[in-house]
């Protein structure tokens, strides 16, 4: 810091400054700022604030909290150059393969730098972007991420901000982008200092996960700029190349300027500044194109966003489950018109809401690659009953169904870490919480949401217990097993089709076209000359595809198919086969 001290507390009457052995008193400049001119504190100095005595909390921006969130913050260098970013010029999203992984699961160390180990096996897979679960400081030991309490500090288990720079640094080294996943429209229910600092949060309606984020009241300007600012720190000073906005159906705002178009704008002005795309994808559940339309045609401007139809479609194509939500894309037509059209819902009636829900895609001028689809990802494994993965239930041929369909499918394809061989490791609810209240809390709730859902209540996994957490960590022996380097191999091939074939990432809907049979359970994916043929059913099916050559299968029964075709051709049970 050499800017000095300075912090927004409307609500105090006075604040003091704790820096180091001193307390030092501030002055109140207005606006409900109150700052000490030309105090400066070098890197690595503890400090809190005092409110009308109490205290010392945590700053709201800290960077860093080394005695996690009830303790105090730690300075921290902000203008870090590192000469080995100077190459990097970015990534765009079109085009581009994402993976989404969790830092603390995703190696036995569940570090930064313990992760970093393993990109040069992401870039075997045709990764472009690595997108992580939030790193920002929440309580306890480990945990999803979308609890955190302070938004601008690195959670210290996994590196702290130090080793989140070497993280981001190794990975543009390795020619992927990174994609930081932040959550704006909640805090969580532990060490959350805000409200006492100001009106962070708002007394109106509120959301899943408690009181909504003050967006639109008296002194929601400063709460937009502490959101704003933060955005800009992890695209800026951190130098990720996007960010990944949590559940933005959740962020109340009523303003004539949405704050997500509001960030687009300021977002857009950094990636001019620096050189280099920066992206923002949106996690939604309204399948409303207004916010990946440009804001030159009245869109909210953001690059992305996450399609949950394409998930649905392919799981209830490969598992039958139709509860629930699953219900609505029991047909195989559902997969066809998502496939075609982007969304499923787009202005049809949802059975599981009970009502109309989405709006169309115009097709004709929105490119596909905004989509981002997987066939896996944290949210639908984690919040199964069990956190089971589509390995589970299915065998190889028809994980290679779910990684074909995804990966050479008109959009941007998502996976999600250790699918890519067939890992039959969980990923479950996991939680730390240090106060006994909030751990049985939480485990009771989780436990009556899935019995709502018609779940076993037994088989539920409590998220407080150390094994829960453990039993998620991905196993890298796993890669030894034949089923595991078989499904490996295949995705491997399926990058190499898409880096060499152009028709894979061609981004116009007009150029994608699918045929299917509903009774016999077989599909076909026509990407431009290219064809992607699925056989869902388990029995062997004549399939009548285009003339061409084989360029890839993956077949149940492990038998190869390389001869030139026309006509029908016999596509074993729980097959694919690339034509081209």
């Amino acid at each position: 810091m050499t800017e000095g001290i300075r912090v927004w507390a409307p609500r105090a009457g006075r604040v003091d400054l704790r820096l180091g052995d001193e307390t030092l008193e501030l002055t109140r400049t207005g606006e409900g700022w109150w700052e000490r001119p030309g105090l400066e504190a070098a890197p690595g100095t503890d400090y809190g604030f005092l409110l009308d005595g109490e205290g010392p909390f945590p700053d709201p921006r800290s960077r860093r909290q080394p005695y996690g969130v009830h303790g105090l913050s730690r300075t921290v260098g902000t203008n870090h150059h590192r000469e080995t970013n100077s190459a990097w010029t970015g990534r765009q999203l079109a085009g581009a393969v994402i993976y989404e992984l969790h830092i603390g699961t995703f190696t036995p160390e569940g570090t930064f730098d313990a992760a970093a180990g393993k990109l040069a096996h992401l870039a075997s897979i045709g990764v472009d972007f690595v997108e992580i679960l939030p790193v920002n400081a929440f309580n306890g030991t480990h945990n999803w991420g979308y609890d955190g309490v302070l938004w601008y500090a690195v959670h210290e288990g996994y590196g702290g901000p130090d080793g989140y720079r070497r993280f981001v640094d190794a990975c543009h080294a390795a020619g992927m982008g990174v994609i930081q996943d932040v959550v704006y429209n909640h805090l969580g229910p532990s060490g959350n200092y805000l409200p006492k600092f100001g009106p962070y949060l708002t007394d109106g309606p509120g959301n899943t996960w408690g009181s909504s984020v003050n967006l639109d009241g008296p002194d929601s300007d400063t709460v937009r700029r502490y959101i704003l600012d933060n955005a800009l720190m992890w695209l800026g000073e951190y130098q990720v190349d996007g960010l990944r906005l949590d559940a933005v159906h959740a962020l109340v705002d009523s303003r004539a300027t949405h704050v997500l178009e509001e960030m687009a704008v300021e977002v857009a002005a950094l990636s001019a500044a620096v050189g280099r795309p920066l992206s923002l994808i949106a996690e939604s559940d309204l399948n409303d194109p207004t916010l990946i339309t440009p804001r030159e045609a009245n869109g909210y401007g953001l690059d992305g966003q996450w399609s949950d139809d394409f998930h649905h479609a392919v799981h209830v194509a490969l598992t039958g489950e139709t509860t629930g939500y699953y219900a609505d894309f029991e047909p195989l037509s559902a997969l066809q018109k998502v496939l075609t059209r982007g969304f499923f819902h787009d202005g049809t009636f949802s059975g599981f809401r009970g009502r109309v829900h989405g709006r169309p895609i115009d097709t004709e001028r929105m490119p596909a690659w905004r989509l981002v689809v997987a066939n896996q990802n944290h949210d639908q494994i984690g919040n199964r009953a069990v956190g089971d993965r589509l390995s589970a239930q299915l065998n190889p041929g028809q994980l290679a169904i779910a990684a074909a369909i995804t990966v050479l499918g008109p959009f941007t394809p998502m996976l999600f870490m250790g699918e890519e061989w067939g890992a039959s490791t969980p990923w479950q609810f996991f939680t730390s919480h240090p106060e006994p209240e909030l751990g049985k809390a939480t485990a009771e709730g989780r436990i009556e949401e899935f019995a709502r859902m018609g779940w076993d209540p037994d088989i539920v996994p409590d998220p407080q217990d150390p094994a829960t957490f453990e039993n998620s960590k991905l196993d890298w022996d796993e890669l030894g097993r034949p089923d595991s380097e078989r499904i490996l191999a295949f995705y491997r091939a399926l990058a190499g089709l898409r880096r060499h074939r152009p028709e894979f990432t061609d981004p116009r809907f007009g150029r994608t076209r699918v045929t299917f049979d509903e009774a016999d359970r077989w599909l076909v994916l026509h990407r431009g000359e290219s064809a992607v043929v699925l056989n869902f059913s388990a029995s062997e099916r004549a399939v009548p595809v285009p003339e061409g050559e084989v360029l890839l299968s993956f077949t149940g029964s492990g038998e190869e198919l390389s001869a030139v075709l026309e006509g029908n051709l016999r596509v074993p049970a729980h097959s694919v086969v690339v034509i081209g």
